[in-house]
């Protein structure tokens, strides 16, 4: 499962999304399998992720939740920059 959420700032720095850990990608496409749960924040770039449910893109800006278990291929059509934490 996937979840995209907008968050306000004051939302983003309250959760200490900031702190986090920078990861980078560049455009590519990549299977991929989380063994636990990951929150990120989209500081740039654009990723189509493609799951059994579907395709969902997620942007610059976004605040997405990626569930343990969930296996997807990752397209990455422009350079990703995210903040990234495993609660």
């Amino acid at each position: 499962m996937i979840q995209i959420d907008q968050l306000s700032r004051d939302a983003l720095t309250s959760l200490g999304v900031f702190t986090w850990p920078i990861w980078e990608k560049e455009v590519s496409v990549f299977d991929w399998y989380y063994d636990t749960d990951e929150q990120c924040y989209f500081i740039e770039g654009e990723v189509d992720v493609e799951t059994a449910e579907g395709i969902k893109t997620i942007k610059k800006g976004d605040f997405v939740t990626f569930k343990k278990g969930l296996k997807c291929k990752w397209i990455v059509k422009k350079t990703v920059k995210k903040h990234y934490y495993f609660p």
